[in-house]
């Protein structure tokens, strides 16, 4: 009896030494969750119960229980390398097979996927052309292809006017786009046409001798637009366009361009501003821009993927998916730092980074193995020692029995 409890605990002490040194050898390995051996001691028992005064018959492994601590960061310089911080597995598509892995090395392939080293797609929440997220969740892809132009159709002006400059009489001199002395002051900016040429925009200042009154002239081209009559109220700020000062606050212009369609541009007055300062102009803004090509990638901690152009713009591509378990303890280990859904784990919850109790996304890091070599060192001489006295016990049955043969 005594040999098969001792083998019972060289099995034991054994199966430690297992679990730490797969611990120790994955030391090293992106995403890798460490285990430990647990043990639980062995009864015979019958119908009548076990006896008050019966022994134990050994030692057995009940359970070898996976560790999802969080892993410490490792920064590269890849914006594809992806790593939780928090709860949450990636979601990974193998062939129609859904696998989970705290991994997040990935790359893009040939035909725009983003895939890990054994070829699983990452999933996520899919975008429309028009950089939308549509909820659809599948594989993510990246368009590599270029970014269309948009023709400027608005532009908002921010500035400020001398308040103290000296109005213009208009019986006496009419406007010169050519002739400086015609207009108070000027600002430029660019604007795009429809196939994405640059065209300069000119805005022309010039006060007239009415009260807190400007008028505005915009020439794109060789074509100009206005006058928009602006109007300000006592305290230097816009009060609206036209005579009255009662026709909102943009003014609508044409402008021909060429090959291009016509520029229909709408200019917003709402943040101009007569204060007694020096003329000053804050910003121009427009919406319109050239084509681009695709020139990188980028992830924010919500985990939506964007795309960057050589035009300076910017498009979501898609939404990297977490999902979590009720008891991810018990997933089952597929090998290659990735698991499965089991009936004792529950069914995973998905959603975007930071939502639903999930954790966010640090791009341009890799999540490093959670196994801590010098605890694990130590479990490997608590192993071997256990391992060293079952063995001893069973030498010492073993001279026991001989004695015993030895009787005569």
């Amino acid at each position: 009896m005594s040999f098969n409890i001792s083998l019972s605990g060289l099995n034991a002490a054994s199966s430690d030494l297992n679990v730490t040194s797969n611990n120790i050898a994955n030391s090293g390995t992106v995403g890798f969750k460490g285990s430990r051996a647990e043990f639980a001691d062995v009864f015979a028992s019958s119908q009548l119960g076990i006896s008050q005064n019966a022994v134990g018959q050994g030692a057995k492994l009940s359970n070898v229980r996976q560790q999802f601590s969080q892993g410490q960061f490792e920064f590269t310089d890849n914006s594809l390398d992806l790593a939780v911080n928090g709860t949450g597995f990636f979601r990974l598509d193998d062939g129609g097979n859904i696998a989970y892995s705290r991994a997040g090395a990935f790359e893009v392939d040939r035909n725009g996927q983003i895939i890990n080293a054994e070829g699983k797609r990452l999933t996520g929440y899919q975008a429309n052309d028009a950089g939308e997220l549509t909820g659809a969740l599948g594989p993510l892809t990246v368009d590599t292809g270029d970014v269309d132009p948009r023709a400027t159709s608005e532009l908002q002006v921010i500035a400020n006017l001398n308040s103290n400059s000296t109005p213009f009489d208009d019986d006496a001199l009419d406007f010169d786009a050519s002739d400086p002395s015609t207009f108070n002051e000027s600002t430029s900016t660019t604007v795009f046409d429809s196939l994405g040429n640059p065209q300069s925009a000119t805005l022309y200042f010039r006060k007239t001798d009415t009260e807190r009154q400007w008028e505005v002239y915009t020439e794109i081209g060789d074509e100009t637009e206005g006058p928009a009559l602006v109007n300000f109220s006592s305290n230097g700020r816009f009060e609206g366009l036209g005579p009255d000062g009662d026709g909102g606050s943009v003014f609508s212009g044409s402008f021909g361009t060429g090959d291009g369609d016509d520029l229909e541009i709408d200019i917003d007055f709402a943040r101009l501003t007569q204060f007694g300062t020096p003329f000053s102009v804050a910003e121009l803004r427009q919406d319109g821009f050239t084509a681009g090509q695709f020139a990188g990638l980028d992830v924010g901690d919500d985990g939506n993927i964007f795309g960057r152009f050589t035009n300076g713009q910017s498009r979501v591509l898609g939404q990297v998916a977490l999902a979590r378990f009720p008891n991810p303890e018990r997933l089952s280990q597929l090998g290659d730092t990735s698991w499965a859904e089991s009936f004792e784990s529950g069914a995973p919850i998905v959603a975007a980074p930071g939502q639903s109790g999930l954790g966010g996304l640090q791009a341009g890091a890799l999540e490093q193995s959670n196994v801590d070599i010098t605890e694990q060192l130590v479990n490997m001489i608590t192993a071997q020692r256990n391992f060293q006295a079952n063995a001893k016990m069973i030498s010492t049955q073993d001279q026991v029995t001989q004695e015993i043969l030895n009787i005569r």
